[in-house]
């Protein structure tokens, strides 16, 4: 396919409906993430209030991913099943719903305040498997980089809006506001998505007739075919896949959790201030996660082959993010540490278009199932990363040792993927 048989003029039809949907999709993924974040700054307040210990805090931060981890292999096979217009309308009404909730849970006991962040895990766990399964539909396979790199671009900028505002939020009205103004977004965002997004270019009654015969070609079955595990699990390049998630999401659930606390306890920075530099490394992570987006595409029109941009993307990212970690184990100037961890979060975000898109290339007709299972895998630094970083700094007293082992686990991914990763496609 040529790039000019993809590239679609404004007309009669407006904006091409794919990017509409990609549009609503980025938006879905920043609810996603301020409604994720804002606990990271208003866990500060809600410790002084609660007399928490880091241990206890660690585990309160934790605690959404146990929700996210348990439903995540059933949400990949419910939007593959149901559709991932229903399966992402839904779970946004849902988390938004605990969001909302999370203040009175607080209120009530540590156990209450624990429940709702796993329920709301619960219904974020559905986000990405059903997004991939309208990529599936609706994305092209020369646009799925940049597609990709677009939705991703909505977690650092949905983490960028949560710190610096929510310190801002917290000042003026108290930590609970933020999650009654949070969680209203994801009910104003679903009276959108349910009207105007369809599961299937075949569904939608205004589609231009040049998009309609540009997504014929990704049409699957109306009737979706079982899921061949045996397949899946035997498959070295799912496992490479399986095992990168993993790696490139301990440092990146482990700074979405501590980075507040980091620049908070560690350099001894204001609550609204820890925000505020905590958010810089996120806008550092969306400029380069689309703009290497953008260079992968073009790599792949210029010829390359997609295995070694992915490999290039992977590897470069993962190394580089854990040069940065160790780098920052000692540091104690705000300056110097604030640099590392933009270097860190601006590396990760060429996994982007390394390990991010390959669901899409390996096992595109299974691309749902495929990230809620290798998702499930990557939501373990969320749980186990999330929660040891407490645990590591309470006995310790610093972040020296949390770092070296984030660190230590990039490297891990990077030699796995350099040896087994693929663009290649494994399964029909």
């Amino acid at each position: 396919m040529t790039e000019t048989s993809t590239t679609l003029t404004l007309s009669t039809y407006g904006w091409p409906a794919r990017y509409k949907l990609v549009a609503l999709c980025i938006v879905a993924i920043f609810i996603c993430y301020i409604d994720r974040v804002n606990i990271s700054v208003a866990v500060l307040s809600m410790q002084e209030q609660y007399g928490w210990s880091e241990t206890t805090k660690g585990f309160v931060l934790s605690s959404f991913f146990i929700g996210y981890m348990l439903f995540m292999p059933t949400s990949g096979w419910l939007a593959n099943r149901l559709g991932g217009k229903r399966v992402l309308g839904i779970a946004v009404l849902w988390w938004s719903l605990w969001t909302v909730l999370t203040p009175p849970a607080a209120a009530m006991s540590l156990t209450a305040l624990i429940v709702a962040r796993i329920a709301m895990g619960l219904g974020e766990a559905a986000t990405f498997p059903a997004i991939y399964n309208l990529y599936g539909r609706w994305v092209p396979t020369v646009e799925r980089s940049r597609a990709v790199s677009f939705l991703v671009a909505g977690i650092p900028i949905g983490t960028l809006f949560a710190l610096t505002t929510t310190g801002w939020i917290i000042r003026d009205y108290g930590w609970p506001m933020v999650f009654y103004g949070f969680g209203a977004v994801g009910f104003l965002w679903c009276l959108v998505w349910f009207p105007y997004s369809y599961d299937r270019p075949s569904d939608h009654p205004r589609l231009a007739p040049e998009e309609r015969a540009l997504l014929d070609e990704l049409a699957p079955p109306q009737v979706a075919p079982p899921v061949p595990w045996k397949r899946l699990l035997s498959s070295s390049a799912v496992w490479a896949l399986i095992i990168n998630h993993l790696c490139t999401n301990w440092v990146f659930y482990m700074l979405l959790a501590w980075l507040p606390s980091y620049f908070r306890s560690h350099l001894g920075l204001s609550i609204a201030k820890s925000g505020f530099y905590a958010a810089g490394p996120w806008l550092t992570m969306f400029a380069v996660g689309v703009t290497t987006g953008w260079i992968a595409d073009r790599m792949v029109k210029a010829g390359l082959d997609l295995t070694t941009v992915r490999k290039i993307m992977q590897v470069t990212g993962l190394v580089g993010a854990a040069v940065c970690m160790l780098a920052a184990r000692d540091v104690t100037s705000v300056n110097t540490a604030f640099g590392l961890m933009c270097g860190a979060l601006g590396l990760l975000a060429l996994t982007w278009s390394g390990f991010l898109p390959n669901h899409l290339e390996i096992a595109p007709r299974y691309a749902d199932v495929l990230m809620g299972l290798t998702n499930t895998a990557g939501t373990i630094p969320g749980v186990l990363g999330v929660a040891l970083t407490g645990w590591l700094v309470d006995t310790t007293g610093t972040y020296t040792s949390a770092f070296a082992l984030a660190a230590g686990i990039n490297i891990f991914g990077a030699v796995v993927w350099l040896i087994f990763g693929t663009a290649k496609k494994v399964i029909d």
